[in-house]
């Protein structure tokens, strides 16, 4: 008889079916595992056995061999622990084969037969729930299954109680799905003192979903300014936060089995390597930029990363999206992000200051920002100055506009742009202005006449690329929906262009 366990194997956050098929025959008595195991699967072989002896089981003195089919597939990870010991229960006839292949099951094996908490049970769940199968899965991530939809879950804590259940003896609840507590933040703009324009900048940067880049000497604020964005962006939809938490799932970064309720901010160290910020290594898991999707991507002391590694980003903050490619696996991860980089003008970081600068500048200065190739800096919709703060402004009481009142006043334009897109292409699920490309930028962007007046001339003196001409459009379609405007003015177009200035050293 051969018993069968449906569980899945991960490509990207996509699920692809693998059926775990369980063999008891006559022969030389022994543990077999095949269909390209990994070490992880490999070793399953011990942990099932020394869960069943924590459990009065014995295995048969028979040959058990174990297929994991399609054979020709890569089986990574220790979730086949859980699926491996049920199909061998049900080749015992401790429990109904018909039952066990009727559920996807996926769980790591402690050796007292408790069930730990594995990576991707949100889209296994997903998957589950879509080929009209039940799924077992971890106690502890039993909630985060339960989002997935009306599909039966049972989710054990331990395997004893499993068996349990199918025998009747005991009775496993369906979790009741749960999210993340947003924790409240002590962080707000009226921290920062002066940086009135570095301050405009962030909230046009949250308004229309575009890529942020500040300059300026060390303690000017960058860093703070970055932290406070988070706070001006709105809550994820139902919609977005299933999306974003399928990827933290697969990364196994769910904690407790709760949907994120928030955007999420990463700010990756500069010594990042090239696969820790795209994704890849040996299992082909997802980085930094796809961990931040739908969130912001905040990259301090830009210059200092890796050239290779600040390369690997062009391409995912072009097209939403990163794709690694291995030689056993080709997988792609969401990667929509909002980035935010802050940099210092130069090595010393007092460049233009004649009291502080070294004595090489200003060359030090176009050799430190050359780090920085041109394409990358034309990825960035917008560039601000972050002076230095004086003493005078430090003295100041705080500001009267804090995190509340930008952060109103970024949800309206956001709420317009929703509407305009939900009504223009719903097919599309475009989410903000940094998104719109093509026709629909043409559409939604077209300044009136004396805009579109300046923005040719200013074009033409500023040699602005075709990347560079249609991130000012968007930049000047989110500052209109910032002043509840429907059309694109003279005014917009020139403070777009403002943030696209012409940095030292390099011509954009």
């Amino acid at each position: 008889m051969t018993a069968h366990a449906p569980t899945i194997a991960f490509a990207g956050i996509d699920c692809l079916d693998i059926d775990v098929q369980v063999q008891i025959s006559s022969g030389f008595v022994g543990f077999t595992i095949v269909g390209l195991p990994d070490k992880a699967v490999a070793e399953s072989r011990e942990r099932v056995r020394a869960a069943f002896n924590s459990l009065g089981l014995a295995l048969p003195p028979k040959r058990i061999t174990v297929n994991l089919a399609p054979a020709d597939l890569l089986k990574e990870g220790s979730h086949f622990d859980l699926p491996i010991a049920l199909g061998l229960l049900a080749a015992m006839g401790v429990l109904p084969a018909d039952e066990v292949a009727g559920y996807l099951s996926l769980g790591e094996l402690g050796l007292d037969g408790s069930i730990a908490p594995v990576a991707g049970v949100l889209p296994a769940a997903i998957a589950a729930n879509a080929a009209d199968r039940g799924l077992i899965c971890p106690g502890a991530q039993g909630s985060e299954a339960a989002w997935a939809g009306d599909l039966e879950i049972l989710a054990a804590p331990h395997l004893l109680a499993l068996i349990n259940h199918f025998k009747g003896t005991q009775v496993l609840a369906r979790p009741e799905p749960r999210l993340a507590e947003a924790e409240p933040s002590s962080l707000d703009l009226k921290d920062i003192k002066g940086q009135e324009s570095a301050k405009r900048a962030l909230e046009v940067a949250a308004a229309g979903g575009h890529n942020l880049l500040m300059i300026g000497p060390p303690g000017s604020g960058k860093s703070m300014l970055a932290a406070r964005l988070p706070g001006l962006l709105p809550s994820l939809s139902p919609a977005e936060a299933l999306e974003v938490s399928m990827i933290h799932s697969v990364a196994g970064q769910l904690a407790e089995g709760r949907l994120l309720s928030r955007r999420p901010f990463r700010d990756p160290h500069h010594s990042a390597s090239t696969p820790s910020l795209v994704g890849g290594g040996q299992r082909a898991r997802p980085g930094e930029i796809s961990l931040a999707h739908l969130g912001v991507l905040f990259l301090d002391e830009l210059p200092e990363f890796q050239r290779g590694a600040l390369e690997a980003l062009r391409q995912p903050l072009e097209t939403g999206r990163a794709s690694v490619a291995r030689a056993n696996a080709h997988v792609t991860y969401p990667a929509r992000v909002q980035l935010v980089a802050a940099m210092n003008p130069c090595r010393c970081g007092y460049l233009g200051d004649p009291a502080l600068a070294c004595t090489k500048a200003p060359k030090c200065g176009a050799d430190y920002q050359s780090k920085i190739s041109g394409p990358m800096f034309d990825r960035i919709d917008l560039h601000v100055d972050v002076p230095a703060v004086s003493p005078a402004d430090l003295s100041l009481p705080p500001p009267a506009e804090g995190s509340a009142e930008v952060a109103a006043r970024v949800a309206a334009a956001r709420t317009r742009q929703l509407e305009r897109f939900a009504r223009l292409c719903p097919e599309r699920n475009i989410r903000c202005n940094a998104e719109a490309d093509g026709q629909l930028l043409d559409e939604i962007a077209t300044p009136d006449a004396q805009g579109q007046t300046l923005l040719s001339e200013a074009a033409e003196r500023m040699r602005l690329s075709g990347r560079g001409y249609h991130r000012v459009l968007r930049v000047a379609r989110t500052l209109a929906d910032l002043d509840h405007s429907d059309t694109i003015n003279r005014l917009h177009v020139a403070e777009a262009l403002g943030y696209r200035r012409i940095m030292p050293g390099r011509s954009l």
